[in-house]
């Protein structure tokens, strides 16, 4: 399948974005580092805490804008505060989308440094955004469902029990003790350090 019209798609996707959060988002585009990857009107939107969530909410805009394959997907993911390194992290995560390796769910990605000030989490897990549900995954544009899903960010331990054990394993462990998905300063749920 092919998303045709990319200008329409990132448009759409922003009002699908800003109608679901009832909040109008602020675009990001990342002035350093290679785009060529990216697609041209790719951003990040920025979306302030909202009725649905007392956080913030960076969205990719148009990682999947023109793909020809079955992984449409865009991301989000939460933080308690305004940083660049959430622009950064979504930027990387479309651009890295974008290669003969395209993300979908359950993946992991390696961040690479911490998502968010020292936090010891520096990888990511791709996830149904179980928060929110349908609504906000689901995007349809010219008979495509795409989907929007959760980045959660994990530790390398979190990321190695998950390919030991499964999704679900990791998913199940992330309930049992109550991930903390806001707390940067948060442990890890494997060694509880």
């Amino acid at each position: 399948m092919q998303v045709l019209d990319s200008k329409q798609y990132i448009d759409q996707l922003k009002q699908h974005y800003q109608h679901y959060f009832d909040q109008a988002g602020r675009k990001n585009v990342l002035d350093k580092g290679s785009r060529e990857k990216l697609h041209p009107d790719f951003s990040v939107l920025e979306i302030p805490p909202n009725k649905r969530h007392g956080v913030f909410t960076y969205c990719t805009v148009g990682m999947s804008a023109d793909r020809i394959d079955d992984n449409l997907i865009e991301l989000f993911a939460f933080s308690p505060k305004i940083d660049v390194k959430l622009v950064e992290l979504m930027t990387y995560c479309a651009s890295y989308h974008r290669t003969g390796l395209p993300l979908n769910i359950h993946h992991t990605v390696n961040i690479g440094q911490s998502w968010l000030d020292n936090s010891i989490c520096d990888h990511g897990f791709i996830s149904l955004p179980y928060l929110d549900g349908q609504n906000l995954e689901l995007f349809n544009f010219e008979g495509n469902e795409i989907h929007c899903y959760w980045l959660i960010p994990i530790t390398k331990e979190e990321r190695d029990y998950k390919i030991e054990n499964g999704c679900e394993a990791l998913e199940q462990l992330f309930e049992e003790k109550s991930l903390d998905y806001i707390n940067p300063n948060r442990k890890c749920l494997v060694t509880g350090r």
